[in-house]
């Protein structure tokens, strides 16, 4: 290993009262199986990255919106706080024991603590995969999300011909929408923001519902031609209730009158566990498959392939051999690109208009 390593780095920190500031930090060890990577595109993931510091009392307001809020009504005790979990960029170096990765490679990594918003990032060999030559850096920023949307059908286990619905049409929910067409299915997306259906259209999804202007459970049963849903994805955060029980009206129905099939919940949603359930199966998918937050298999120690096909490395290495087919359009999701030497600025301006964010992507030099 005979590149220089810088002492410090760019880190993007979050602070109490919603602004993003940028913060020189030490830089990271490059230990065993460890890989640094010069950043050039990361992307934010607003239903994770900006719910812990807006969350007051036992209601937590995230994303875009609670940020906002924050702006508006400032909580001086929370602490700057880096942050940020998705970004692709070149090999810089490579510590002791890593394979298959070598200074100058184009890639994109993931992992919270480590792929961060940073100019410099060092991640665990396993969390890195090689950029594919026909997709860009901005598209394998979207790495992450792609592979948390990968798992969720993976949890879903569909069937070619198959309905499903996605309620949150943010960027995991469409992601999510998307690839389970790519697996044959057919699906419609709710939200309650008409841009980001707008975007699910550009996408391709099937159908949309426009959640309070047009009644989701009518459009959605008509758009499963009566037959009902096989699969239903909450791809929101928060309280649920109102979007699940809706969703559970929408699934379809045995003759005794059991509600049956699927109900896939990504990330920290909530809503009660009612009878009225019945025999549907109600899975968590959490991450982005095996693997993730497993130390020793972050940083080199892999599982018998036979056993286990989809870890997080190769759902990651699926999710971006699909975009650089162009099977998803992940760049359309990009609402804003800022330059990361301009961030405060430009960012304070921006999230004055909460809803008009969906894909954030910083830009380095």
């Amino acid at each position: 290993m005979s590149t220089q390593i810088p002492s410090s780095r760019t880190v993007l920190t979050l602070h109490g009262d919603g602004s993003f500031r940028r913060m020189e930090m030490d830089m990271p060890e490059l230990g065993p199986g460890m890989v640094l990577i010069k950043a050039k595109a990361s992307l934010v993931s607003p239903g994770t990255e900006l719910k812990g510091p807006v969350t007051r009392g036992s209601k937590s307001a995230g994303g875009w919106r609670g940020l906002r809020e924050l702006q508006l009504n400032p909580d001086e005790s929370l602490k700057p706080k880096p942050f940020g979990y998705a970004n692709a960029g070149i090999v810089t170096a490579v510590g002791p024991e890593v394979h298959g990765l070598k200074e100058g490679d184009r890639v994109a990594s993931v992992g919270a603590g480590y792929a961060q918003h940073s100019d410099f990032s060092v991640v665990p060999q396993n969390l890195v995969v090689s950029l594919p030559e026909a997709a860009s850096f901005e598209q394998g920023a979207y790495g992450m999300l792609l592979a948390t949307g990968m798992q969720a059908l993976r949890r879903g286990d569909p069937k070619m011909g198959e309905y499903v619905a996605v309620a949150g049409m943010g960027i995991v929910g469409l992601l999510t929408a998307r690839l389970f067409q790519i697996a044959g299915c057919y699906a419609i997306g709710w939200d309650t923001i008409e841009s980001r259906l707008s975007l699910a259209k550009e996408l391709g999804i099937d159908e949309t519902a426009l959640v309070l202007v047009e009644d989701e459970i009518e459009k959605t049963q008509a758009f499963t031609r009566g037959r009902g849903l096989d699969i239903s994805v909450v791809a929101l955060g928060g309280d649920a209730t109102k979007p699940a029980h809706a969703l559970e009206k929408c699934m379809k129905v045995t003759g005794d009158g059991h509600a049956m099939g699927t109900m896939v919940i990504v990330g920290g949603a909530e809503f009660p566990f009612t009878r009225s359930l019945t025999n549907m199966d109600v899975r968590r998918s959490s991450r982005t498959g095996a693997g993730y937050h497993d130390k020793a298999w972050e940083r080199g120690r892999n599982y018998d392939d036979v056993f286990v096909r989809w870890d997080t490395k190769s759902n990651l290495e699926l999710c971006l051999r699909l975009v650089a087919e162009g099977k998803i359009a992940v760049e359309k999701l990009t609402t804003h690109k800022v330059p990361f030497a301009n961030l405060e600025e430009e960012t304070k301006q921006i999230t004055q208009d909460p809803d008009s964010i969906l894909g954030m992507v910083f830009e380095y030099e």
